[in-house]
């Protein structure tokens, strides 16, 4: 009976989201700069390095800030099929599994499809994942936001600060501790603290493939030396999975107490 509601509900939402305005425009931008970029670059690497900013920069905020919107404009529905005697459990991972897939799919024809026609490497197809994590992970946030949050405003709100912060803020943090701890050995403990960014473990996710060793970074070289590609990019595929989980189980355990 679990499966056949989370599976009914699920379908439901995507119909829903498939009609979205937002989602098709999404999908068209990325489609166009996924091809424009790697067209007109004739260096493969420094394509996939364009396309993987474009993705850094558009995949965590979009997915935040429209899976937040519209977890709070399903609220309605939400209570409705809690009245006829839904689980608060499927619920809520129904509402998330429809609307990750749905900017999943979206990011797969908007960058996936054009990478792997115009320049298909395990690069890309290690881009196409990150994305996809990133994409997760968001969602993921945005439904612990709104979980946690009872008025939209301040949803929205937090949501835009916590993309901001990942997107920008983080590496200049970052930046301002190796700094002021440069006489010191750092090296380890960055590791750790790169881990608390999901879009900096997407970006060395991808440099790892490339092997671009002046593109990578402090951080992208720290993974480098210290893990090597095969042990770095396992250690971020399972950090990138805890980013998921985390939030998901934080957000069904929330929600099952919410007092709606």
């Amino acid at each position: 009976m679990l499966h056949t509601d989370m599976k009914t509900i699920v379908k439901y939402i995507l119909l829903d989201l498939f009609k979205n305005k937002t989602i098709l425009v999404y999908t068209f931008i990325l489609a166009v700069l996924a091809v424009s970029v790697l067209s007109m670059s004739g260096n493969s690497s420094k394509g996939l390095l364009s396309l993987l900013n474009i993705t850094l920069l558009f995949v965590p905020i979009i997915s935040i800030l429209f899976a937040t919107i519209y977890f709070f404009n399903s609220m309605e529905f939400i209570e409705l099929l809690l009245a006829q005697s839904v689980r608060r459990k499927t619920m809520i991972l129904a509402e998330y599994c429809g609307v990750a897939s749905a900017l999943s799919i979206a990011y797969l024809l908007g960058v996936g499809l054009p990478s792997v026609l115009l320049n298909y490497s395990p690069a890309s197809i290690t881009l196409i994942f990150s994305g996809i994590f990133l994409t997760l992970i968001f969602t993921a946030i945005a439904l612990l936001i709104f979980v946690v949050f009872k008025d939209k405003t301040k949803g929205i709100g937090a949501a835009i600060i916590t993309a901001l912060f990942f997107t920008l803020l983080f590496d200049g943090l970052l930046l301002s501790f190796i700094y002021s701890f440069s006489e010191y050995p750092i090296d380890k403990p960055l590791l750790g603290l790169i881990s608390f960014n999901p879009v900096d473990l997407g970006r060395i996710l991808v440099l790892l493939q490339l092997d671009v060793a002046v593109m990578m970074g402090y951080s992208g070289a720290l993974f480098k030396e210290f893990m090597g590609s095969v042990i770095g990019s396992v250690y971020t595929l399972g950090c990138m999975s805890l980013w998921v989980l985390i939030p998901l189980a934080a957000s069904v355990r929330k929600f099952k107490r919410k007092d709606l």
